[in-house]
């Protein structure tokens, strides 16, 4: 497995804080790995550093290869980064910003122009592909900016709450194209607020709580981790009456709905299984009081 990201033993602070504390983790070469955690858990500052962006103040990092301290041109030249904030230019349409952006990039005019029709159609924009950015509402501005990430192809892509502002399927359709480009070999580390858009795309995921990584590994190895599938009865109302174990096979099924009979419960059933949500909440409660029915910090770490 080749790896495109190692991180060691990073460290970084703010006045006194210590917002990244002796940080650890791989991703491999055309790997989606999400960076979970709560607002202030250190999530930009992490993409900030391994982006050139921020020193750290100890340990190493390398992209593609590269030290993102001592090699910070080299790296820059394998990346591409979206940051929160669209960094779009409000005195030029949508085009001239795909096209002055795939100039910059080494493009020549004509294949500059026909990068900017196929990103401005891939990204629901050929509207408005001749208004003046200044007019954009946000979501639209958050697309346009999303597609000058794509204008080359980076060895390592880097996304910082990418689908914050987007339509369901805006997001599902970027989702699409993440994928495309994860296929092809590209490595894309995303932060996401959004648990679901990590368990649709993520090959792994790392949540980030404290500084350090509290919990890391595949959608499922995490949510397995907080435990099995559930049998719940709720009322009328919606109230949960009751929740009964279950291993998820037919037998053991038939096994919890005779419990529930037995126990003379009357309502609706359902079959719950944990969630990202279970596992974030988890790992970011404080370690004196996790949350009812899920593991310790400790157990999942």
């Amino acid at each position: 497995m080749e790896t495109t990201i190692e991180v060691e033993h990073l460290r970084k602070s703010f006045k006194g804080k210590n917002v990244v504390e002796d940080l650890g983790f791989t991703v491999a070469r055309g790997e989606v790995f999400a960076l979970l955690g709560p607002n202030g858990a250190g999530k930009t500052t992490v993409i900030n550093i391994l982006t050139t962006l921020s020193p750290a103040d100890a340990g190493s990092a390398k992209v593609a290869g590269w030290d993102v301290h001592t090699q910070s041109v080299e790296v820059q030249r394998r990346i591409s980064l979206t940051g929160q904030s669209a960094a779009v230019d409000d005195a030029l349409t949508a085009t001239e910003n795909v096209i002055m952006f795939a100039r910059l990039a080494g493009m020549s005019r004509a294949a500059a122009k026909r990068r900017a029709a196929d990103l401005i159609a891939q990204f629901d924009l050929t509207d408005a592909s001749a208004r003046l950015v200044r007019t954009f509402s946000g979501g639209m501005r958050r697309r346009l900016d999303l597609a000058l990430s794509f204008v080359v192809t980076p060895e390592v892509l880097f996304l910082d709450e990418p689908t914050t502002g987007l339509d369901t399927r805006s997001r599902r359709d970027l989702w699409d194209i993440i994928r495309v480009l994860a296929s092809a070999g590209t490595t894309v580390f995303l932060t996401t607020q959004y648990l679901e858009e990590a368990d649709q795309l993520a090959d792994r995921i790392a949540v980030l709580h404290d500084g350090r990584i509290a919990a890391l590994g595949t959608p499922a190895e995490l949510k397995a981790r907080i435990g099995g599938d559930t049998v719940e009865i709720h009322d009328r109302r919606g109230e949960l009456r009751r929740a009964v174990p279950t291993d998820g096979s037919v037998a053991d099924l038939r096994r919890a709905l005779d419990l529930l009979d037995e126990a003379g419960e009357d309502g609706v059933v359902s079959l719950r299984r944990p969630t990202l949500d279970d596992v974030f909440l988890a790992v970011t409660a404080p370690a004196s009081a996790p949350p009812a029915g899920t593991s310790s910090l400790k157990e999942l770490a």
